[in-house]
């Protein structure tokens, strides 16, 4: 006899049908509209298969529609913080670049950082920025993009770039007591912060000593014969851009209240209104060239209501600055708060898909059915990661992976004896480090806007990222470290 239900949830076979609906969509999606998808229709997708969930649930299972609209409330309402950091994070890479902050970033960092070595002194310099404000996001969003800049006139490929900005970032996160997924990670699996950040070095130091050891190898391999291209870059750059160090002021006025510990909306705003005031002190041309739509070479002058007009569509729309360079053209256009809105709207639509799995119980009857297959504590910690890796994919957001996964597993870590440490180490080498990897989940789809290089382009280079899941089956196979606890 065939079971729609088991234990007052759908059993797991049907609980798959959104998922297969959900892969067969995206896939049709990326089919149709290629690079394109993440613009809209792979939201669409993730909103059919909402409705697939619905409708199933409602029909075979009576669940009123009410379950389901808390849930998706529950979901977007969790991920509101993570909405307004993403317009400010947009209104900071605008106000940043048309300043002349980041244009002065790549310049000095130009003359400083070799080639032979850039991979792996980006690799290191994001690592150690993600440590000390303990934000990814804001690490890739500032210092990020300017290293995307150096290395492109350094003749590097944008994926090897990124990936190890990102690679940087993201080990930095994960270690820096100040990071909102470290702690959530920890909280939420009742681990004290400092001993979940112990024991995730286990793992994370030998997965981050590889990564750089690749990207050392990759940097000394690099072939040297863009010198003339990183001239053009600071001359064209210098042409275009007021160069000056006290630029550099602003970038330390936010990394002061990073380390103030005050809170990222408030350290975001406040670093895109300071970068504001440089921009009309040190750029007036670019400032009316965006406000008139005239060259940044013809505008002179700059009126109050220029001046405005200008700041705000800095803050808020697109800009194109002609440098006379068409790489560099690419590098200092900006999206500004707009741009961040497909990813607004991926993260919501993630969301309600999300709520309506929990709100039919498909998720708990899925994750039951993965339980009964774990037997030892390799296969725990592989159904782990492999849980948080799919709920990155479902959710579309890394706090709610790191949630789900962590509440789905505490009970049976628990009852098998094993310190939690271990479950918010095995989350945090999963739900944190894989989300970037996705493209539709909002860290993907954020890196790919803020550094202009697509997920699936980046996504081989992103060693560390690849590699913190698999040390994490690896080290739990060979069981350093892991006890159980003593009835």
């Amino acid at each position: 006899m065939i079971r729609f239900k088991r234990d007052g949830q759908p059993s797991w076979w049907v609980s798959l049908i959104p998922f297969v609906v959900l892969v067969a969509a995206l896939s049709v999606v990326i089919y149709v509209f290629g690079t394109d998808a993440l613009s809209g229709a792979s939201q669409v997708a993730l909103m059919f298969a909402a409705g697939i969930t619905v409708t199933i649930a409602m029909v075979l299972y009576r669940i009123p529609w009410k379950t389901f609209e808390e849930a998706i409330l529950d979901n977007i309402t969790s991920v509101g913080t993570s909405i307004v950091i993403l317009l400010l994070i947009g209104a900071v890479a605008g106000s940043w670049m048309i300043s002349g902050v980041v244009p002065t970033m790549i310049y000095y960092g130009m003359k400083v950082i070799f080639p032979d070595i850039f991979l792996f002194a980006s690799c290191i310099i994001s690592a150690l920025i993600a440590v000390m404000t303990g934000s990814s996001w804001t690490t890739i969003a500032t210092i990020g993009v300017a290293l995307v800049g150096i290395g492109t006139a350094q003749g590097y490929e944008p994926g090897w770039i990124a990936g190890a900005i990102i690679s940087g970032a993201y080990f930095g996160d994960k270690v820096s007591p100040l990071s909102d997924t470290t702690v959530l990670a920890s909280s939420s699996a009742g681990t004290p912060l400092f001993t979940h950040i112990r024991f995730m070095m286990v793992t994370t130091v030998p997965s981050f000593v590889i990564t750089l050891i690749i990207f050392l190898v990759a940097s000394l391999m690099h072939d040297d014969s863009s010198a003339m291209m990183a001239a053009d870059f600071s001359n064209d750059l210098k042409e275009t851009f007021h160069i000056s160090p006290w630029l550099l002021l602003v970038p330390v006025l936010t990394a002061l209240l990073i380390v103030r510990k005050v809170s990222a909306i408030a350290t975001l705003f406040i670093a895109a209104v300071i970068a504001g005031i440089a921009a009309l002190v040190f750029q007036p041309h670019i400032i009316g060239a965006v406000a008139t739509g005239m060259s940044a070479d013809t505008a002179s002058g700059l009126s109050f209501l220029d001046g405005f007009k200008g700041l705000c569509i800095t803050y808020y729309g697109s800009t194109a600055i002609e440098t006379g360079n068409e790489a560099l053209n690419s590098l200092v256009a900006t999206r500004g708060m707009t741009g961040m809105l497909s990813t607004v709207f991926l993260i919501i639509a993630a969301s309600t898909f999300g709520g309506t799995l929990v709100g039919s119980g498909m998720l708990q009857s899925l994750t039951d059915a993965l339980v009964r297959f774990v037997k030892r504590r390799v296969s725990m910690v592989t159904a782990t990661v492999g849980t948080g890796v799919f709920a990155n994919m479902i959710t579309g957001d890394q706090y709610l992976s790191i949630l789900l996964t962590s509440s789905l597993y505490k009970k049976l870590y628990q009852e098998r004896g094993y310190e939690s440490k271990l479950l918010s180490r095995s989350v945090e080498d999963s739900a944190t480090v894989v989300s970037v990897l996705i493209p539709w989940n909002s860290c993907g789809m954020t890196q790919a806007t803020v550094l202009k290089v697509p997920t699936l382009e980046y996504l081989p280079y992103c060693f560390f990222n690849i590699i913190s899941p698999l040390m994490s089956i690896l080290i739990a196979a060979i069981g350093y470290k892991i006890v159980k606890k003593s009835n």
